[in-house]
C-alpha cells in the first residue's frame, strides 16, 4: 500500500466520532499534546479503531479536511498515529491542523516527525520553517529555510521568506542577497501585493530603496484599487521615495494612505510629520548611493566632457602652491572617491593612497584604475571616522554638495587627520548665512557657514578661493575651493 497515493476524497467511510469516548492524548508521540493544555481532547471511536486500517484512517482524515471539518479530520489522523505513530502523512496532516489553530510548537513537532526520514514533499519543509518562525524559534527557522534551498535553490518564495527573517534578525547584507535572488528568480511575482511588499520591505530597510521603488511602482499601477494589501504597499513605496529624497512623490503617496485610514494611515501621518521637519538635513545616503550606482557607467564621460568637471586638477594645483610636491610620502585619503578621477591627480603626491565611496559601483570603477592601495564602501562621516589621526591629506572633491550642515563633516575630517595634516575640498556657494538645497538636488553653502564649521572643528584656513566646480545649463556654477590644516 502506498500511503502517499491515497486521494483526499476517496469514498471509503470512517465512522463519526463517539463523543463519549476520547483517545488518550498522551499517545501522541510527536508533540506530547497531553502536556499542552491548549490542545483539546479528541473524541475517537475506539471500537472502530481496532478494525480501521491506515488507509481508511487517512482517507477519512482527508475527507474531513475536504469538507472543512478539522475536528473530524484530526480524529481520523490521530487514529492513524495510534496504528503507526511515525506515519509521515498523518503527522503532516495533524501539523497542518495545529498550525491553523496557531499551536505552532506542536505543529513543528509533528512536521519534524513527518520529515524524519529525509523525504516528504517540499511543502512540508516550507510549513515546518513557517511554524518555527511563527513560534519564535528564529535560528531553527533559518536552518529550515536553508535546508529547503539545498533541495530547491531556485525557490523564490523561500528566498523571500528567509530574506524577511534575516532582516528582522539584523543580518541585512545576507537578507539582501536572498532578496535579490528572489527578485531574479521571479521578477514579476508574487502577484499578491502582500508578498511583493515583504520583498520590498527588505530592500527599503536594508538600504536599497531604489530596487523597492522599481518593483512597487508598476505593481501598484496594476493593483486592485480595493485590494487589502494596497495601503501597506503604498506606504512602503512612500518610504522608498523618502529614502531616495523624492519628497514630493513620497508626500503624494502618503497623503493617499493617510486618507484611507487604518494602521497604515497612522504610520503615514508619522512619516508626513517627519517630511515636514526634514528641511536642512543632508541628502539621504540611500539616495546618494542609488544616484551614483546608476550613474557609474557614464560618470566620467558626463562629468568631464559635458559638465567640465575640473575639481581634482584644481585641488592638486592648490596643494602644489602650498608647498606639496610630487614624490611626497603622504598618507592620502580620497573621501567620496567616486570612480577615482581625483586619484589620478593625487597618486604622485601619495606614499599610500586610500579611498572610499558610498556607491559600491563607483568603488568598483575606482578599483579598476589600479591607482589606490586600499578602497572601501562607506558613508562620508563613517569613512572618515574609520582611521582617526591617520591621514596627512584628506581630499573631498565635489562631495560637500551632498551635505547640508558642514559642522559634522569638518569635525570628522579634523579627527581623521594626523597633526599638521590638511583637508582639501570643493563646494558650491550661496549668499546669506547658512546653506540651501537648490533645484539640482545639491547643497550650496554660504562662506559664513563654512567659516563657522571650520572654527568649531579647530581647523586653520590656509587657502580659500573661487572655483567653478562644474557647468550646468551652459553656465559655470559658482563655488569655492578650500584647504585647511589641523594644528600640530
Amino acid at each position: 500500500m502506498v500511503i502517499g497515493a491515497v486521494p483526499r476524497t476517496a469514498p471509503i467511510p470512517f465512522p463519526d466520532p463517539d463523543p463519549t469516548v476520547a483517545l488518550p492524548l498522551s499517545e501522541c508521540s510527536a508533540c506530547r499534546c497531553a502536556d499542552a493544555t491548549a490542545v483539546p481532547a479528541v473524541p475517537l471511536p475506539v471500537a472502530a479503531l481496532s478494525a480501521a486500517t491506515l488507509e481508511e484512517a487517512l482517507v477519512a482524515a482527508y475527507a474531513g479536511l475536504g469538507r472543512g471539518d478539522t475536528a473530524a479530520a484530526e480524529v481520523s489522523a490521530r487514529a492513524a498515529l495510534v496504528l503507526e505513530p511515525d506515519l509521515p502523512e498523518a503527522n503532516a496532516l495533524i501539523a497542518e491542523i495545529l498550525a491553523g489553530r496557531s499551536q505552532f510548537d506542536a505543529a513543528a513537532a509533528h512536521y519534524r516527525v513527518a520529515l524524519a526520514d529525509g523525504g516528504g514533499p517540499l511543502s512540508w519543509q516550507r510549513d515546518l520553517a513557517a511554524a518555527l518562525e511563527a513560534a519564535g524559534h528564529d535560528a531553527e527557522a533559518v536552518t529550515a529555510y536553508r535546508e529547503i534551498l539545498v533541495r530547491r535553490p531556485d525557490d523564490a518564495a523561500t528566498h523571500r521568506r528567509l530574506a524577511r527573517l534575516l532582516l528582522r534578525l539584523g543580518e541585512s547584507e545576507t537578507a539582501l542577497e536572498h532578496a535579490r535572488e528572489a527578485r531574479f528568480l521571479a521578477p514579476d511575482r508574487p502577484a499578491d501585493l502582500a508578498g511583493l511588499s515583504d520583498l520590498a520591505e527588505v530592500f527599503v530597510s536594508a538600504g536599497e530603496p531604489l530596487t523597492a521603488a522599481e518593483m512597487l511602482e508598476p505593481a501598484l499601477r496594476r493593483a486592485d484599487p480595493d485590494g487589502p494589501g494596497l495601503p501597506a504597499a503604498r506606504l512602503l513605496l512612500g518610504r522608498a521615495w523618502i529614502a531616495l529624497s523624492e519628497t514630493e512623490k513620497a508626500r503624494r503617496l502618503l497623503v493617499e494612505v493617510l486618507e484611507a485610514g487604518g494602521d497604515a494611515g497612522a504610520h503615514a501621518a508619522s512619516l508626513l510629520a517627519g517630511l515636514d521637519g526634514a528641511a536642512g538635513r543632508d541628502l539621504a545616503p540611500a539616495y546618494v548611493r542609488a544616484l551614483f550606482d546608476r550613474y557609474a557607467d557614464r560618470f566620467d564621460t558626463d562629468l568631464v566632457g559635458r559638465l567640465h568637471y575640473v575639481a581634482p586638477q584644481a585641488i592638486r594645483a592648490a596643494l602644489l602652491r602650498l608647498g606639496l610636491a610630487d614624490g611626497a610620502p603622504l598618507r592620502v585619503l580620497d573621501a567620496g572617491c567616486g570612480t577615482g578621477l581625483a586619484g589620478a591627480e593625487l597618486r604622485s603626491l601619495a606614499g599610500s593612497l586610500a579611498g572610499f565611496d558610498l556607491s559600491p559601483r563607483m568603488v568598483e570603477k575606482a578599483r579598476a584604475r589600479g591607482l589606490y592601495d586600499e578602497l572601501w564602501v562607506a558613508e562620508l562621516t563613517a569613512g572618515l571616522a574609520a582611521r582617526p589621526g591617520t591621514w596627512d591629506l584628506v581630499v573631498a572633491a565635489d562631495v560637500l554638495v551632498y551635505l547640508g550642515d558642514l559642522h559634522p563633516v569638518m569635525a570628522a575630517a579634523a579627527a581623521a587627520l594626523a597633526p599638521g595634516g590638511r583637508f582639501a575640498f570643493t563646494g558650491e556657494v550661496t549668499d546669506g548665512d547658512g546653506f540651501r538645497l537648490h533645484e539640482g538636488r545639491r547643497y550650496a553653502h554660504s562662506l559664513p557657514h563654512l567659516h563657522a564649521a571650520l572654527a568649531a572643528a579647530g581647523l586653520t584656513l590656509e587657502l580659500l578661493e573661487e572655483h567653478q566646480p562644474r557647468w550646468e545649463k551652459g553656465r559655470p556654477v559658482p563655488g569655492f575651493l578650500g584647504v585647511v590644516a589641523k594644528p600640530l
